[in-house]
């Protein structure tokens, strides 16, 4: 597909968040529109997945319509359509992925099934349409892909080749967020419930553990919560208030700093030359904090509101696959569990 100005429809429906972007050339949000379901979840501590998937039918179609409204567009205006295709939950995702089928069918235009890691990954190159155009992020770059669901070091060498370094080998960053809340009762979701009580807290006031792993580019924070779990029964053993805000500061400390060195360490290893940080956790202020107190690398980190998911990132990504001629038929279906393709 060759085009000078080419605007994507996005269509997110991964998990909790219905979202419908338009975006220009890939760059350029024109709309972005999320219909967070936050607040119905928050009674369960987490995701409810059959919940979930009925907000989204009942979202889906408004929330597209408004995305094109706010762009001053119509169907007609789009150029293709990119959608969710996975990783996510089965249900959620069949949602977005229909809708976007329907729409590909009644406008003949061309639709592609994005991955919606790549879509995180992506946010990096993305700015509102109005503002001043943030640098681009200079190939290859370094990514630490770190949400709920994912903590992954992917070495970017240029646009759709990805080679995944490493993993975490137990919980995602996000989710050892989460538990931590649960285990300190504090509110779900987690990531910005420890950041809030850790701005009271000393993060030196727990010497927590940041695992030591044979293979150098992934993650472990089982041992971490395992250590947080143990002062916390000690405190509670003892009939003694336990000190929030002192466990979520050296939690989120031991988190950021385990993240923040492999990244660095693995930056220089393959000699890039800029950094992304990308996925739900990187709104982490600490974790922003640390990457942009060292010089050595350009990092580039998405606005706030491009952190969690979004639509405009999927269609950001859907641009690329646009460019590059790939489209999906019609008959594709969801993948639960799609893993970001690599490159061998």
């Amino acid at each position: 597909m060759k085009k000078n100005n080419l605007r994507v429809l996005g269509i997110e429906s991964s998990c909790d968040e219905t979202a419908a972007a338009v975006v220009e050339n890939g760059r350029v949000i024109e709309s972005s529109v999320i219909a967070s379901q936050v607040d119905l979840h928050a009674q369960f501590g987490g995701v409810y997945p059959e919940l979930a998937s009925r907000e989204h039918v009942k979202a889906a179609y408004a929330t597209v319509n408004e995305a094109l409204q706010q762009a001053h567009m119509g169907l007609s205006d789009l150029d293709g359509i990119a959608v969710t295709r996975g990783p996510g939950l089965a249900g959620s995702l069949v949602v977005g992925v229909n809708l976007a089928k329907g729409l590909a069918l009644s406008t003949d235009l061309p639709v592609i099934g994005v991955n919606h890691l790549e879509g995180h990954l992506y946010s990096a190159w993305l700015y509102q349409a109005g503002s001043k155009p943030s640098p681009e992020p200079k190939l290859p770059v370094m990514a630490l892909l770190v949400s709920g669901g994912h903590t992954e070091l992917i070495l970017m060498r240029d646009h759709l080749q990805y080679e995944l370094l490493g993993g975490t080998s137990d919980d995602a960053a996000g989710e050892a967020f989460d538990k931590i809340a649960r285990l300190l009762e504090l509110p779900y979701p987690g990531g910005p419930s420890i950041q809030k009580a850790a701005m009271q807290g000393n993060p030196r006031a727990f010497n927590f553990p940041k695992a030591r792993l044979s293979e150098p580019w992934d993650f472990s924070f089982s041992g971490l919560k395992t250590a947080v779990l143990r002062a916390v029964e000690e405190f509670k053993a003892t009939n003694k208030p336990v000190p929030t805000a002192d466990v979520a500061a050296s939690f989120q400390a031991a988190v950021v700093g385990a993240l923040f060195e492999k990244t660095i360490a693995a930056a220089r290893e393959f000699k890039v030359r800029e950094i992304v940080v990308a996925g739900g956790v990187s709104a982490n202020k600490a974790l922003r904090e640390a990457f942009r107190s060292q010089t050595e690398f350009r990092v580039h980190i998405p606005h706030f509101s491009l952190c969690t998911d979004n639509a405009a990132m999927i269609a950001a990504a859907g641009f690329r696959h646009f460019i590059a001629d790939e489209t999906s038929s019609l008959d594709f279906d969801v993948q639960a569990n799609w893993p970001l393709a690599v490159s061998a």
